[in-house]
């Protein structure tokens, strides 16, 4: 057989590719975004955690289960190409190194690891709802400019 065959690029364009893994803090909420590219329609399975002192606790994971002092206060949501971890009342007992991992049903190309430092002291705020609010401005400021738009058309008549 030929060496030179690309067999296992064909395999490696199957699988998920993690791109970014940011961490922010909401309020006292950690939120951990873990995107990645899609390249397959497989169910997707993931795994958050976070090492501390050299040991690994699972945060939120559908692999394997989840540590007991992190299961009430841990969610994740799911959205397209992007899975996000949320931590409720995140504190410094909570620093340390998380990583997402994810893995497509029936893809032999191993899975997907991205790991991230969180110190709640360097955390940025997310954007998520400043964002939205000034959303919100533009469309009132649209809304009402309508009415001045339309009085304007009148005029030119």
């Amino acid at each position: 057989p030929n060496p030179l065959l690309p067999l296992p690029v064909l395999q490696a364009a199957h699988c998920q590719m993690i791109k970014d893994l940011s961490a922010c803090l909401l309020g006292q909420n950690l939120r951990v975004d873990c995107r990645y590219e899609n390249k397959t329609d497989n169910p997707l399975t993931y795994e958050f955690s976070i090492t501390k002192d050299n040991r690994k606790h699972v945060i939120h994971s559908t692999i394997s289960v989840s540590e007991n002092i992190y299961r009430g206060r841990a969610n994740v949501t799911m959205h397209k190409n992007l899975v996000c971890l949320h931590l409720q009342s995140f504190t410094t007992s909570d620093e340390g190194i998380y990583m997402c991992e994810l893995r497509a049903t029936n893809d032999y190309t191993g899975n997907q690891m991205k790991n991230i430092t969180v110190i709640k002291d360097k955390l940025e705020k997310c954007a998520g709802f400043s964002l939205l609010i000034q959303n919100t401005s533009w469309l009132l400021l649209l809304l009402l400019s309508l009415p001045l738009l339309q009085a304007v058309d009148f005029v030119s008549l």
